[in-house]
């Protein structure tokens, strides 16, 4: 298909960038990334993950404050 296309200075100024480090046509530099644009339009947008935080809390009595002894109490004396 035949087509006359007013090209952005800006996006221009990129093209003509592309095609001197690639060392395509300005066809095959447009085609490229004409469907580059268009593969990713067509993507529906993907829901965002989110994670919710939930406070586990130490058992009544336990403390981060000496590691040994809590994995002492959660694992009995036979962890080492």
């Amino acid at each position: 298909m035949r087509t006359t296309l007013t090209i952005d200075e800006d996006v221009a100024k990129l093209l003509r960038r592309e095609i001197r480090r690639s060392g395509a046509s300005l066809k095959a530099a447009v085609n490229h990334f004409l469907r580059l644009g268009l593969m990713v339009a067509g993507k529906p947008e993907r829901k965002q993950f989110v994670v919710h935080p939930r406070p586990l809390g130490l058992p009544r009595g336990l403390s981060y404050d000496d590691v040994e002894e809590l994995v002492e109490a959660l694992e009995g004396p036979a962890h080492k």
